[in-house]
């Protein structure tokens, strides 16, 4: 759907978003197409909360796992706490999307923000006791795949709500570029908080972050939820969803690519401790500047996809592009030993990334029937918070035993061949607007 030019007025009139849910818009004009999601009150909210909050979780997922490769010296350990936030994630997401077409969406996150606060307070205390055990980290990431179940489909749900469908593509682009934007500085503050501090104060500072976003929700100026009488049970809504994504053969293939970069294209990411230990011979710091690039570089593909991704016919022709040129950067940066190199590539594995999961992201949302968008959404969301950490469990075992680049070799030709197959078999994804 092309979106049309930003209205001056000041409410943005959809005609498939029912009056009473039309979001504000700001009253100083127009903005550019670049960045007309911010012509909304809520969403900038929005915006601003996550910003902060979404630091703070990357300076906590940059001194965890630290923390937990000192704690045991082991791949296996780290693919095992990637996988303990995937049981709950895996089971509870799809009735999680059922949950956001049934209930408010603000309310949900308010709770799942507010329970994650929880978690990062809860590490911070036994971080700052010298009690922290691997098992302690592991508890706590099943605890927040349990969140996740129901926070991220709430989220991917909740920006139509804001913005709008005319400004919903660009509202996409803009959260992506917030994502990184977070990417880069979460991982920076947190190195150098790790360096200076140690990695406790990273797990406060990120539970302290949850403020900034609890406020934004709270400080909105939300429609009453429009609570619909139930005419099928959970269970029988969840399979409705189910039955609609398979229907949708675009869509079906959109969420498989999304599955096969989610467990073959994202599974070096946890493995990147002891890559930069044991291949590139670098500290704490370094890491944390690999993170710090591969976020520069997931940045500048979300503004790249805002500032010229609204050409019709472009946005499928971007994401074959990037299906294929991801893996090619990633078997290069698992065979690389230079830092100054791997810095360089680690940007193209953020650009090529973010292309990828901010262009399906983008696709399936302006795809999607009203009716289904919280279950189908769930569906996107099972993909890397269900299902991917499986693959970073196989991975973490397999490269103890075979070697970190061979295995990182391997997982970006699986990726490759399989985002081939999908496109070949569905040609009309090459052909989306």
């Amino acid at each position: 759907m092309k979106k049309p030019e930003p209205s001056s007025s000041p409410v943005s009139i959809t005609s498939s978003v029912p009056s009473q849910m039309i979001p504000l818009r700001a009253q100083s004009g127009g903005l550019p197409r670049t960045v007309a999601a911010f012509s909304h009150t809520n969403y900038r909210l929005y915006f601003g909360g996550q910003l902060v909050s979404v630091a703070g979780t990357w300076m906590q997922a940059v001194a965890q796992q630290w923390l937990v490769y000192q704690i045991s010296g082991s791949e296996a350990a780290l693919g095992l706490v990637a996988f303990s936030a995937a049981i709950p994630a895996l089971l509870l997401t799809p009735l999680g999307g059922v949950a956001v077409d049934r209930f408010p969406k603000r309310s949900i996150l308010v709770a799942t923000q507010s329970a994650a606060m929880m978690f990062a307070f809860v590490l911070a205390a036994l971080a700052f006791a010298h009690v922290a055990e691997v098992w302690h980290i592991v508890a706590l990431a099943a605890g927040l795949g349990l969140v996740n179940a129901f926070d991220a489909p709430a989220r991917q749900s909740f920006v139509v709500e804001l913005v709008g469908k005319e400004d919903l593509p660009n509202a996409i682009a803009m959260n992506s570029t917030m994502f990184n934007l977070a990417r880069v500085v979460g991982p920076a503050l947190g190195g150098a908080a790790m360096a200076a501090l140690g990695p406790e104060w990273c797990f406060l500072i990120n539970g302290i972050s949850f403020l900034a976003v609890i406020g934004g929700l709270l400080a909105m100026r939300v429609a009453p939820h429009e609570r619909k009488p139930a005419v099928e049970s959970p269970f029988s809504q969840l399979a409705s969803g189910l039955r609609y994504a398979r229907s949708q053969p675009v869509l079906a293939g959109l969420i498989v690519l999304a599955l096969i970069f989610s467990l073959f294209g994202l599974s070096y990411s946890t493995l990147l401790p002891a890559f930069v230990d044991k291949a590139l011979h670098r500290g704490a710091g370094d890491f944390a500047l690999i993170m710090s690039a591969t976020g520069v570089g997931a940045v500048t593909g979300t503004l790249t996809i805002a500032m010229f991704g609204e050409s019709r016919g472009r946005r499928g022709q971007w994401l074959a592009a990037a299906a294929f040129g991801f893996p090619i950067l990633l078997l290069m940066f698992a065979n690389n030993s230079i830092f100054e190199l791997a810095l360089g590539l680690a940007f193209g594995l953020g650009f090529g990334f973010m292309m990828q999961f901010t262009l399906i992201n983008t696709l399936l949302q302006t795809h999607v029937a009203d009716a289904m968008r919280g279950r189908v959404m769930s569906l996107y969301t099972i993909t890397f918070f269900g299902l991917a950490p499986l693959g970073y469990l196989a991975i973490g075992a397999l490269a103890e035993r075979w070697g970190l680049s061979l295995i990182i070799s391997i997982s970006a030709g699986i990726a490759a061949i399989l985002a081939a197959v999908v496109l070949a078999a569905i040609p009309q994804i090459r052909r989306l607007a």
